[in-house]
């Protein structure tokens, strides 16, 4: 067994769509970001990373690649599952929680750990997400942006 942790933080951007653990929100502010700038996701495909000795979002997504402009995060995620795969490895569980002062995520949690756990062939039910919020502390809590943080457990890939 593996583990890696991943963490993403991004600013609010006016005129961008939000999009948070491959779900877009309806009518709420996005994130800035080279590509669709989803905290939750980037935060689990780091964690995958980490946990399979790969590296991390930034070397295999450069940020200044122009060739990763807004790209779907869901489909980095499918590409780091297959990466994670070529190593010997499979994911077994992930965990993570999204902190954000705003918008409430409770609704929108279940499509999220769905969208995860169909991206990394895992039943529903070993993804958790959650969400808190900063407390009016930081950056963070005072509202400019989301941040995530995820933790990966992989074990090896069956032979």
């Amino acid at each position: 067994m593996r583990i890696g942790i991943g963490y993403d933080i991004h600013r609010f951007q006016e005129g961008r769509p939000l999009v948070l653990g491959g779900v877009t929100l309806p009518g709420e502010t996005g994130l800035g970001g080279h590509s669709d700038a989803d905290v939750l996701l980037h935060a689990v495909i780091d964690a995958l990373l980490g946990a399979a000795g790969l590296g991390d979002i930034g070397q295999r997504y450069p940020p200044d690649d122009p060739a990763w402009a807004g790209a779907d995060s869901r489909r980095l995620l499918a590409e780091v599952r297959a990466a994670v795969e070529d190593a010997g490895y499979r994911p077994e569980s992930v965990d993570a929680t999204v902190i954000a002062e705003r918008p409430k995520l409770g609704p929108h949690l279940s499509q999220m750990r769905q969208v995860i756990g169909e991206a990394l062939a895992l039943d529903a039910g070993r993804v958790n997400v959650k969400a808190t919020t900063n407390e009016g502390i930081g950056a963070i809590g005072r509202g400019e942006g989301i941040a995530a943080i995820a933790v990966a457990l992989l074990g090896e890939a069956k032979q």
